[in-house]
């Protein structure tokens, strides 16, 4: 137990203080408050408001559940929904004795609870390859501008090497990894390459199965070729265009496949 006015009440009356919004002895009425929101919610925005604008940083311990209770005025039940919630969410980790610490903050992490949620959910693959399109169509565009002479030399070799996979789904999955790694490294921004790594990773069961089909790895091996080409012309939007169908390739004998799995059940 924290004795009164020792180090653990200073830190409680701090946070109190930047829940209020920074007016030293506020309080938040959230249950009277105009705002309909859940207040669990109004909490974890509250907690990611003080995350951003640098109160809260990398690192920190945030108060007991009983200071925090009294700093927002409200009961457990609700501040522990929230407290759940930014820990799934990667922004928040429980550690032993019960605190909470905010993360590193890295995108690693707070991306990998999107992915799990992709990848248990009802999968829709339209949204995917919508999703997909959206993040690698620009990624191809900021390799091709981007990347060095060494990067684009090896995506060009990693496209090529594919030739010789046309029959061998398992190893071409693998240089299908590495070619798409390559190009996220060529675009030189990590978050949007975290981004594209978990959308790859999103239906892969289901792309496994796409990748036995006749004529499958041919045709993505030509795909991959295309888009190598034009990053090492440096032509952008021709690298998009060829990715883009590449990508409506996959999306379709992705639908294939589901269509197959159903078909077995």
């Amino acid at each position: 137990m924290a004795k009164a006015g020792g180090p653990e009440t200073g830190a409680g009356e701090r946070f109190a203080e930047l829940a209020a919004g920074g007016e030293p002895g506020t309080q938040h009425d959230f249950g009277g408050s105009l705002d309909r929101r859940p207040i669990a919610e109004q909490v974890a925005n509250r907690i990611m408001g003080m995350i951003k604008s640098g109160n809260l940083r990398p690192g920190d311990r945030l108060p007991t559940e009983q200071q925090m209770g009294i700093a927002f005025s409200i009961s457990r039940p609700p501040l522990r929904e929230a407290l759940k919630a930014l820990t799934l969410m990667g922004v928040l980790e429980s550690r032993q004795g019960g605190r909470y610490t905010v993360t590193d903050l890295s995108p690693s992490r707070l991306i990998a609870p999107f992915n799990v949620m992709l990848s248990v959910g009802d999968y829709e693959v339209d949204e995917h390859f919508e999703a997909r399109a959206v993040v690698e169509l620009d990624i191809v565009r900021m390799c091709t501008l981007r990347a060095t002479p060494e990067e684009k030399r090896r995506i060009a070799v990693l496209a090529a090497d594919g030739r010789a996979f046309h029959e061998d789904p398992v190893a071409f999955r693998l240089l299908d990894i590495e070619f798409h790694q390559a190009l996220d490294d060529g675009a030189h921004n990590r978050l949007l390459s975290t981004m594209a790594q978990g959308l790859y990773d999103v239906g892969l069961d289901v792309r496994r199965l796409a990748s036995t089909f006749p004529g499958v790895i041919e045709t993505s091996v030509g795909q991959h070729i295309a888009v190598a080409d034009a990053v090492l012309a440096g032509d952008a939007e021709a690298a998009a265009t060829a990715y883009r169908r590449h990508l409506e390739h996959v999306r379709d004998t992705t639908i294939q496949a589901m269509t197959a799995l159903k078909r077995q059940k």
